[in-house]
């Protein structure tokens, strides 16, 4: 397939040597300015990967956009829309929207809690079935030859099973998703448990992860169903398959950032943690739907209002007795 990837950063990088490494045709774009970009210009090589030199790299978005069969968004998910919006202006919202749609980042929109796809569906038009891209995995792993499961999850069952047979590769197997909702959620969510086990290693307590992760898959049951998903995605790779990569691996910049939070040193922390936009999301949620999230309120209360980390992750550990199934 002639594949373009929007997006030079880190999961943007990695999409197009992935997809050339699986025997794809590559385009690989970044904005005009783009200090990612310069450095693969320069010198095919960033922090994480050396690209092969088949890999066609251009900042002119038409280009990227006309040759494409399959489009693959890597962007920080707070940008979607304003990316989307600047597309249509530059006259190729028409043309993205006849093209299959991959997008390959985690996270909900601030404020409102709009799932990403539901983004595209807005912006691009209700005909389009993008696909998402989510699960466990790091780049510096996925190019040391480090074998994972990852899942793609849309509503076009045919589209996914072609994407599946196309994409799928002794690197990284592939699960279909079904429950796009839940997939979606799921995904951006496990960014907010990776912050608040951050803060527990920050704060030594790295022995509460255990519960953590009983208690965050269960609250996110609830939303999902809430919400009209399906409450069992929550237990796939979208959350719980990634808690791992999240919140233990040293590469997990959720879980750095939450231990920065706690050691007060998050000024100097530079990198994306995407878990801060999406626990405001998440409380957007948590209104609109009724449904109570502590985990995700009390990383709210931290990393957004400034509140003591020991005091909320105190309070969250030691809230009134109830029913393991609750």
């Amino acid at each position: 397939m002639n594949i373009s990837v929007l997006g030079c950063g880190r999961w943007g990088s990695f999409h197009a040597w992935y997809a050339a490494r699986v025997g794809h045709t590559v385009t690989l774009w970044g904005r005009a300015g783009s200090v990612h970009l310069a450095e693969l210009r320069t010198s095919r090589t960033n922090e994480f990967l050396t690209l092969p030199d088949a890999i066609h790299l251009t900042d002119d978005l038409g280009v990227a956009v006309r040759t494409a069969e399959v489009v693959i968004i890597s962007i920080h998910a707070q940008a979607l829309r304003s990316f989307l919006r600047d597309l249509c202006a530059q006259g190729l919202g028409k043309e993205l929207a006849q093209r299959q749609i991959i997008l390959c980042m985690k996270g909900l929109e601030i404020g409102t809690g709009t799932r990403l796809t539901t983004v595209v569906h807005k912006e691009l038009g209700a005909d389009v079935k993008p696909v998402v891209w989510v699960g466990p995995g790091h780049v510096q792993d996925f190019v040391r030859g480090i074998p994972n499961c990852m899942v793609l999850a849309g509503e076009d069952r045919e589209a996914l099973h072609h994407l599946v047979g196309e994409l799928g590769s002794p690197l990284i197997r592939f699960y279909y998703g079904e429950d796009l909702l839940g997939t979606e959620v799921g995904a951006a969510a496990k960014n907010v448990v990776g912050l608040a086990a951050g803060m527990l290693d920050g704060l030594g307590y790295g022995s509460l992860k255990g519960a953590l992760m009983a208690r965050g898959t269960r609250e996110l049951v609830r939303l999902v169903r809430a919400m009209g998903g399906d409450g069992e995605t929550i237990y796939g790779l979208s959350h719980l398959g990634d808690y791992e990569a999240t919140l233990f691996s040293p590469y997990s910049n959720n879980r750095r950032y939450g231990e920065a939070v706690v050691r007060g040193t998050a000024g100097d922390f530079h990198k994306i943690a995407e878990g801060v936009y999406t626990a405001e999301a998440l409380m957007a949620l948590s209104e609109e739907h009724g449904v109570d999230l502590p985990i995700s309120a009390t990383v709210y209360e931290i990393v957004t209002q400034g509140k003591d980390p020991h005091a909320q992750l105190t309070q969250l550990f030691m809230r009134r007795a109830k029913s393991e199934k609750e």
